[in-house]
């Protein structure tokens, strides 16, 4: 089930009359089996993964903190439901084999990554296998498993084991209730592409009934309709554009191939950033505040500064959960240099089973070690040259962007491989024949209609971006009757005059 579709629009319906008709229990019963609907709609096979997940980090986190608060935490599961007495008394035993915590934190994220790891790479890492051996003149056979990716299947995995991993720090404390982290794991605005949501953004917020607040359900509106501008309007315009390039990136001029690398990183910021904004206004509705996930990150200054605008929710976990427990910045100029790599390579792996992927977070790691390398240069000729701030932000913004475009490319054409096409070599063609630069005229741009109209719809979306923290139109004017019903008008208007209807699915639905 998509956002972008007249099943989720009924689905939805039904659910916020259920949601604000019940209390208690039965509305987290409500939350649940209706996320487990929406997830299974794709594929209910794929329900068995996500439940077994869901009870066997809750019962790592429940055996974690069983050795750091025994007392308090018997008291607890003997007191509670019967699911809890049930695997506290499974706990009990588990805890004569005299097991250390952090032995229990790693079976959990081997157990963890394995499920992710054989869903998402086996038929990978079996294909690079026989890809080197051919290489070297043999002839495998074909044995390749076929396996289906469950759908986000990285996103929920990343978010139940943080929970166990924050128990293991003693940075949150364990839930008591399985109904409320299967909820909290399950819920269905965030669920397949995100914001990766930690246990401690959100489980306190289950604490009690969310009344219905109906400035809390116009501020939702009012996002939800602009995540649905940016996927129906912009993404789904510009992305008939820029696959016609990916598909045959020989049978275009350097002019029409440069317009859809543009097109492409406005493509894949609105359809992903689009997604967030619709999570976070379904969940505002709902009376739940989730992260940020975008801001902006066109306008970064530096690749640093890009990360933090970036997808922030996964940046932000793999800097709390791998970048730092490597060593950080701490282990010297070289040691933070490795550990910027490592966390790259291993982002561009997360996205998806392929080396195109790879090399997409190899090249963001080396824009990185570059930053950190030529800033400081960067800074004293600058100053020696009285360079005005406007010339140095202005710089920095165009060096960022440029060079995310050049890392987009093989990212866009790791897809490709996920398909089985050649993703380097498409890539590959791309930027050659763009540095060649046989033809920049716009003459030479097939389908002018389709580039201007990109062109607008990116112009509007950075008028509005640009001008929001100046107007705050998200925020103070839908406070005001007037200004509410101007807005959602406006969206509408835009949605229904540019939007591509085909229910076209999200593309971090892919990963």
């Amino acid at each position: 089930m998509v956002f972008n579709s007249v099943t989720f629009l009924i689905f939805s319906i039904i659910f916020f009359i259920l949601y604000f008709n019940t209390k208690g229990r039965v509305r987290t019963w409500v939350c649940l089996l209706a996320s487990y609907l929406f997830y299974g709609w794709w594929d209910w096979r794929f329900l068995s993964l996500i439940v077994f997940s869901t009870v066997m980090d809750w019962w790592f986190g429940l055996w974690i903190a069983r050795m750091d608060e025994p007392t308090e935490v018997q008291h607890e599961y003997k007191n509670g439901s019967r699911i809890l007495r049930f695997f506290g008394q499974i706990t009990e035993k588990a805890m004569q084999m005299r097991w250390k915590r952090k032995t229990i934190l790693v079976f959990s994220m081997v157990m963890n990554l394995g499920f992710l790891g054989f869903f998402k790479y086996t038929n990978f890492f079996i294909e690079s296998f026989a890809a080197m051996v051919r290489s070297l003149g043999m002839q495998p056979s074909n044995i390749t498993l076929h396996i289906i990716l469950p759908v986000g299947i990285s996103f929920y995995t990343f978010q139940s084991m943080s929970y166990t991993i924050d128990v293991y720090k003693k940075e949150i404390k364990w839930e008591p209730s399985l109904l409320k982290f299967a909820t909290f794991i399950a819920l269905f605005p965030q669920l397949v592409a995100g914001p990766i949501v930690r246990a401690s953004d959100f489980l306190y917020q289950m604490a009690e009934d969310k009344r219905l607040d109906m400035q809390r359900i116009y501020s939702g509106l009012g996002r939800i309709l602009w995540g649905f501008f940016k996927k129906v309007c912009i993404a789904d315009s510009l992305a008939p554009f820029v696959d016609q390039v990916f598909l045959e990136p020989n049978l275009f001029s350097a002019a029409h191939l440069t317009l859809a690398v543009v097109f492409y990183s406005f493509q894949i910021y609105c359809d992903f950033s689009g997604y967030s904004d619709i999570a976070i206004g379904l969940a505002r509705m709902m009376g739940y505040d989730f992260p940020e996930n975008f801001r902006t990150p066109y306008f970064s200054k530096s690749f640093s500064e890009f990360w933090t605008r970036w997808h922030i929710s996964l940046s932000s976990w793999l800097r709390d959960y791998l970048y730092i427990p490597l060593g950080g910045n701490r282990g010297g100029k070289w040691g933070t240099y490795k550990n910027n790599m490592i966390t790259m390579l291993l982002g561009g792996l997360w996205h998806g089973a392929n080396w195109a992927f790879v090399f997409w977070g190899f090249l963001h790691g080396l824009y990185l070690i570059a930053q950190r390398m030529i800033a400081p240069l960067w800074k004293r000729i600058a100053k020696a040259l009285f360079l005005p701030d406007w010339v140095r932000i202005g710089v920095g913004i165009a060096t960022v962007y440029i060079l995310t475009l050049i890392a987009w490319v093989y990212f866009r054409s790791g897809s490709i491989g996920l398909m089985g096409g050649d993703s380097f070599g498409t890539a590959n063609a791309i930027l050659g024949n763009i540095v060649k630069g046989a033809d920049f005229s716009f003459g030479s741009i097939i389908n002018k209609f389709q580039a201007i109209k990109g062109v607008l719809l990116i112009g509007i979306l950075l008028t509005i971006e640009l001008s929001n923290p100046v107007v705050h139109w998200n925020t103070v004017h839908l406070d005001r009757p007037l200004w509410r019903i101007a807005l959602f008008s406006t969206l509408l208007w835009l949605i229904a005059f540019f939007g591509t209807f085909g229910a076209n699915a999200f593309i971090y639905f892919q990963f």
